[in-house]
């Protein structure tokens, strides 16, 4: 090992982690990274890290690679510092009587992208069939990787039309779940199995909410530089409900159930690697300023992966909200050893009737999942119709009664 370069080693990340999952190299061997630059993230069985580079330099060797195990301390490459590379210089012109290279004399190489991007294989193959040069495709994947459709379009988008040959692939392909997914997997099924599981459904009339939210949106942006959304108001609708119904609130651990005098709420938010669910401690004592700016924040480090363990851990109930995928209804699953999870769903304008007519109202479908052995149906629909009471009339969650 050259005494220059800088071993790249698996942190600690936490008292119970032993290991991680390479979960993706962000910068190629041989390839520069810039000093705080992201070179590899990791996946553990609660959550996902980056590690940074801590100087810049090139990524001289991979140890472990995408989908392999890797002890806490262990080394799994190596980064030797160096100057950022400066800008290859412009090509000179081409000779007349030199031969260019075109598409339709090229054959295009495994791996080259017009954007940088990776060619994937059905990509790659079809490229060569239709004798794309390497970098004449422009990747719309991730990362600017290259796909078949891209091909496609690009022959058809061709001065001179060509037939495309799209031929007859059929591929399938494995890949390792990573600790993270085989995580979820456990516990849904856990919770499946160990727990009696209830859902019990309301509908909520948003345009109270919708209403107040048009009224002092700028204003409250303005102040708390945050905008005024519908979580904070299911936060705190939930809490009023865990105070009066501490069922919800509660835990069965073997033949004993644990109240909590406090609520640390657990928001479902969708991360850069999948589903995580930080939590809101003390939410009782958090403003609707505090809660929306807390979920703003939450979002942006879940998006780059930066969720810590801690907070990940604990949790005494689940808000999570399908709505924002375009969701109408569904039944969600509890997270053990919590008794309930409330799901929220998307914002539609239906018929309903109101005083005796029928009216067009923006209309939310909830629904509450509940262990039963911990939850009558009475708290819970009880908990539920609490809910629906305080979005439809949010005045009374700034008043509390």
């Amino acid at each position: 090992m050259s005494t220059q370069e800088i071993e790249i080693k698996v942190p600690q990340l936490g008292e119970s982690i032993s290991e991680a999952f390479i979960g993706e190299w962000y910068v190629k061997q041989g390839s520069y990274v810039a000093a705080d630059g992201k070179i590899v993230g990791l996946e553990t069985d609660k959550a996902t890290f980056d590690i940074p580079a801590p100087v810049g330099g090139v990524v001289s060797r991979i140890v472990k690679n995408v989908g392999e195990t890797a002890a806490i301390g262990e080394v799994i490459g190596f980064l030797t510092p160096a100057e950022k590379p400066a800008a290859s210089p412009a090509p000179a012109s081409t000779p007349a009587t030199s031969a260019p290279t075109t598409a339709a004399t090229a054959p295009a190489k495994a791996g080259a992208a017009a954007g940088g991007g990776h060619v994937m294989p059905a990509a790659e193959r079809m490229m060569a069939d239709n004798k794309l040069a390497a970098g004449s495709v422009q990747g719309s994947g991730p990362g600017g990787r290259v796909l078949k459709e891209d091909v496609i379009r690009t022959v058809q988008s061709a001065s001179a039309p060509a037939p495309v040959r799209v031929g007859g692939i059929r591929e399938t392909r494995k890949v390792p779940l990573t600790p993270i997914r085989q995580t979820i997997a456990k516990r849904l099924v856990e919770a499946q199995q160990t727990a009696a599981l209830l859902t019990t459904f309301n509908e909520v009339d948003m345009s109270a909410i919708k209403k107040l939210r048009e009224s002092y949106k700028d204003v409250f942006e303005k102040k708390y530089g945050a905008k005024l959304g519908f979580m904070s108001f299911f936060v705190r609708a939930v809490v009023s409900g865990l105070q009066q119904f501490p069922q919800l609130n509660a835990q069965m651990h073997g033949r004993e159930l644990t109240y909590f005098n406090y609520c640390d709420i657990g928001i479902a938010i969708g991360g850069g690697k999948g589903l995580v669910v930080p939590i809101l401690r003390n939410a009782e004592n958090m403003s609707f300023a505090d809660i929306e700016l807390a979920i703003i924040e939450l979002a942006g480090r879940a998006k780059n992966n930066q969720i810590s363990l801690e907070e990940l851990e604990g949790g005494t109930f689940t808000i999570t909200n399908g709505g924002v995928y375009g969701s109408l209804l569904s039944t969600p699953i509890v997270n053990p050893p919590q008794s309930g999870v409330l799901g929220m769903h998307g914002i539609f304008d239906r018929p309903v009737a109101v005083n005796g007519e029928v009216v067009i109202r923006p209309m939310m479908y909830l629904a509450l999942t509940y262990d039963h052995r911990v939850v009558d149906g009475r708290e819970a629909v009880s908990f539920l119709k609490l809910v629906k009471d305080l979005i439809e009339d949010p005045t009374r969650l700034i008043l509390e009664v």
